[in-house]
């Protein structure tokens, strides 16, 4: 096992809601399944890669204060902070560097559903 982490899930309570919120600030898509009363949008990845879905259903509820999930910025944490606050989320603490810069840089936001998530940049 090469990654400390391989799995996260994100709940959701509107999921239309929350996977257009997302392919809108990352750009991904979503392969959507079902199982027992839980509605599942797995995030597209490449095989063997750390991934993770959006779910709805009983005991997934979202929260400002529980994990913090952080994805890929991309080389500019304005992009991805815009598209949030433009999809129906708000920005908790805007670019921030990590040791001055030399460990790269983060950003705290909160999704459509009111999850705190992050966004990581090496730049």
């Amino acid at each position: 096992m090469n990654n400390v982490a391989t799995w996260f899930e994100i709940p959701v309570t509107d999921m239309q809601r929350a996977k257009a919120f997302y392919q809108n600030v990352l750009q991904t898509t979503f392969k959507d399944e079902a199982m027992d009363n839980y509605q599942l949008a797995i995030f597209a990845g490449d095989e063997g890669a750390v991934s993770g879905m959006l779910v709805s259903g009983e005991h997934y509820l979202p929260s400002q204060t529980g994990a913090v999930v952080y994805f890929n910025g991309g080389e500019d944490l304005s992009v991805p902070l815009d598209k949030a606050v433009k999809h129906g989320g708000s920005i908790l603490l805007a670019k921030t560097p990590i040791h001055d810069g030399n460990c790269g840089y983060f950003a705290l936001f909160l999704d459509s559903e009111g999850n705190r998530v992050g966004l990581y940049s090496p730049s």
